[in-house]
This record gives structure tokens, sequence and C-alpha cells, in this order.
């Protein structure tokens, strides 16, 4: 009875103190790295491309409504869905 109740809390000690030990940074074994996360170089990133035109230069109809270079959007997908649904 007593080993019920005592080997979840040793589980849970034990879990607790991987973790920890895990998080705090330093190696398990003790030794120091000699390394920070101040001493990493750091160097900015090169612009983005632009991004690519898949339309051909192509503008969307006035009509948006049919289009199918119209925005992909929850109220859009809605309409479409519903003018494929019978009409009962």
């Amino acid at each position: 009875m007593i080993m019920k109740r005592f080997l979840p809390a040793l589980l849970a000690s034990a879990v607790l103190t991987l973790s920890l030990a895990a998080c705090n940074g330093e190696s398990p074994t003790g030794a120091d790295t000699g390394t920070t996360p101040d001493d990493v170089a750091t160097a900015p990133l090169p612009p983005l491309p632009a991004a690519v035109d898949t339309t051909g230069g192509k503008k969307a109809p006035e009509p948006a409504a049919n289009s199918p270079m119209r925005e992909l959007s929850a109220p859009n997908a809605v309409e479409d869905i519903k003018k494929m649904q019978p009409q009962m």
C-alpha cells in the first residue's frame, strides 16, 4: 500500500529534478563550456526576396465573386460551399 503512494511521488520528483537540470543551462557533469548566450556573434539576416508573381501580371476582373484569383478566406469559402450544395 505504501509503495503505491511512494512510486508516483518518486517519479514526479525524478522528472522535476531532470527537467530542472536540463533547463539550468549547465552541462549535467557540471563542467563549464566557457560560453554564455552573450558570447554568441550575431549578424543581421539578408533581406527577403520579392514575392513571386504567380498571376502572370493579370488583374482580377471587376466582379470578383466568381474569380479564381479571389482572396482565400473563410467567408468566401462558405459562399462557394453554399453554391455547390444542391438546393432542396
